[in-house]
């Protein structure tokens, strides 16, 4: 794979407009995902540069008020864009974390066989080793049904 990650300029911030110009054809299918995330409850942050990767990042956040008045705020996904050459075109990927216990329960939702081989070969990481990463590139419509299920999957829960 030649895939590279895309928006690694410190002092360009993502606009829509850049977006939509680095992703070309699967635009329409991230401008569907932004859409759709909406009757899940999720909002996506403002991007963001980090260092550590040299890159801008936006986050998927569920947001809610408890019965006491907090505000609370649950990271569902890590959302970045990415160039695959070998396409001519831009992709999307969204990253989610979840404890390595819950393996079996992921492979029993109703996702794609691609998905379930995605957590299968998923390798713990992170200090204590306990997470997976569960990496989806979206190129088309067709992997959103899976980024769906696992986000409300994490929602619902994921503590």
């Amino acid at each position: 794979m030649d895939e590279k990650q895309l928006l690694r300029d410190p002092g360009t911030e993502p606009t829509i407009e850049i977006i939509a110009d680095v992703l070309g054809a699967t635009y329409k299918t991230y401008a569907k995902f932004t859409k759709d995330l909406e009757s899940y409850g999720i909002t996506l942050m403002d991007w963001r540069y980090y260092n550590d990767g040299k890159a801008w990042l936006s986050k998927g956040e569920y947001k809610w008020t408890t019965p006491r008045g907090a505000n609370k705020v649950k990271p569902i996904f890590w959302l970045s864009m990415w160039e695959d050459p070998n396409l001519n075109r831009g992709f999307f990927k969204t990253t989610f974390f979840f404890s390595a216990d819950l393996k079996a329960e992921l492979q029993a939702l109703p996702i794609s066989r691609e998905a379930k081989e995605l957590i299968e070969k998923a390798k713990p990481m992170g200090k204590t080793m306990r997470f997976i990463p569960v990496v989806i590139d979206i190129k088309t419509d067709r992997q959103l049904s899976d980024v769906y299920e696992l986000a409300q999957f994490r929602k619902e829960k994921v503590k």
